[in-house]
């Protein structure tokens, strides 16, 4: 009763573990800065659409009141319709008696300032 040992073995060997490490490191030093890109560029987006918002709450305030009300960051959920604002957003309107100017960004975005001047036509 003899056993035969074989030296076959299962598994993969340091070569192509190397290589597969090589790729997945090179797919992921692309992939992050664009990551990072997509980010900044959706918080953007929420300062904009939150300026957005407040500037058509601002419009439907003055139907009722006949004036515009000045407000920042989170006593603007005072205007009609706003709930609450995305956090990490900064806002600023200042009104007068013929219009208002919202300003917003995000302190997490790409450092872009949204303005709506009521004036001017919009954003």
């Amino acid at each position: 009763m003899t056993q035969s040992l074989t030296n076959t073995s299962r598994g993969f060997t340091l070569v192509e573990l190397l290589v597969v490490m090589g790729i997945v490191s090179t797919l992921v030093a692309i992939a992050l800065p664009r990551y990072a890109q997509y980010r900044s560029h959706a918080y953007d987006t929420q300062a904009e659409m939150d300026v957005r918002s407040v500037a058509m709450a601002e419009e439907a305030y003055f139907l009722v009141h006949d004036a515009y009300l000045p407000c920042a960051d989170n006593n603007c959920t005072n205007l009609p319709g706003i709930q609450r604002l995305s956090t990490d957003v900064t806002l600023a309107v200042t009104t007068s008696d013929t219009g208002f100017i919202v300003t917003g960004s995000h302190s997490k975005g790409s450092g872009r300032t949204y303005t709506w001047d009521s004036d001017k036509g919009g954003l």
